[in-house]
């Protein structure tokens, strides 16, 4: 599992509409420390014992908030195994303490992680590019953004910011870097409740899509109570 953002109650519940018991898990992947991504944490860690797989910065910032686990370091850009799978993780630029992004293969398909980043590197775009399968965060709409209400123009900065959160605009210049013959699934992630809508990010998206590609594009759901997304790398 990547990231446990959700209360534990409901990523037991999610993960029993896949049809997995939580102690079926062979490990949990963080991306970085904050709360959005690690919320459920605690309560799996520590009751189930399962190994959590984090950089050694990620691990220090969590474990000063008072969270204590089976840790199993290892450093931006190193590629390892986790059971079937070979995992790479690579560095992101977001305001955390060491955040990377994960690509997991199986069996030469390959599946991207790629969420909470004010941008792409040229070392995010090579370590994407030929998957299978991408799940890519579009957080928000820019216009949308800046006509927010409920955000002070502090917080908009830091959203807008190269260490903040990837727009609409940016998430499609990205998949039409990384986009080969072989990506067959695209999901949108990370939606802002006010500043995006599906819509509007998956038009940005499919723009980017040649006419005939067989892409499925589709957005995780925003709501927690929300249906689980299925979908087959093939």
């Amino acid at each position: 599992m990547i990231d446990a953002g959700l209360s534990a109650r409901r990523i037991h519940a999610l993960l029993a509409e896949c049809g997995v018991a939580v102690e079926e898990l062979t490990g949990i992947l963080l991306t970085h420390e904050h709360g959005d991504h690690t919320r459920g944490l605690k309560s799996l860690a520590t009751k189930n014992r399962i190994p959590v797989f984090a950089t050694p910065l990620t691990v220090d910032s969590l474990r000063r908030s008072g969270v204590t686990a089976d840790w199993n370091l290892f450093t931006s850009g190193a590629k390892f195994g986790l059971g079937e799978l070979e995992v790479h993780a690579f560095s992101v630029p977001h305001d955390a303490a060491d955040p990377v992004g994960f690509v997991v293969r199986r069996q030469g398909r390959g599946f991207a992680v790629l969420t909470d980043l004010g941008h792409a590197t040229r070392q995010v775009i090579e370590a994407v590019r030929g998957v299978n399968g991408l799940l890519i965060e579009t957080n928000h709409d820019e216009a949308l953004l800046q006509q927010d209400t409920k955000r002070p123009w502090s917080v908009k900065q830091r959203i807008l910011s190269r260490h903040g959160h990837l727009s609409n605009a940016a998430a499609a210049s990205i998949v039409e870097q990384v986009a080969t013959d072989v990506l067959r699934h695209i999901v949108l992630g990370h939606l802002s409740r006010d500043c995006n809508t599906a819509e509007l990010a998956l038009g940005a998206i499919g723009e980017k899509i040649p006419p005939g590609a067989d892409v499925q594009i589709r957005c995780a759901p925003t709501d927690e109570s929300g249906p689980v997304l299925r979908f087959a790398i093939s």
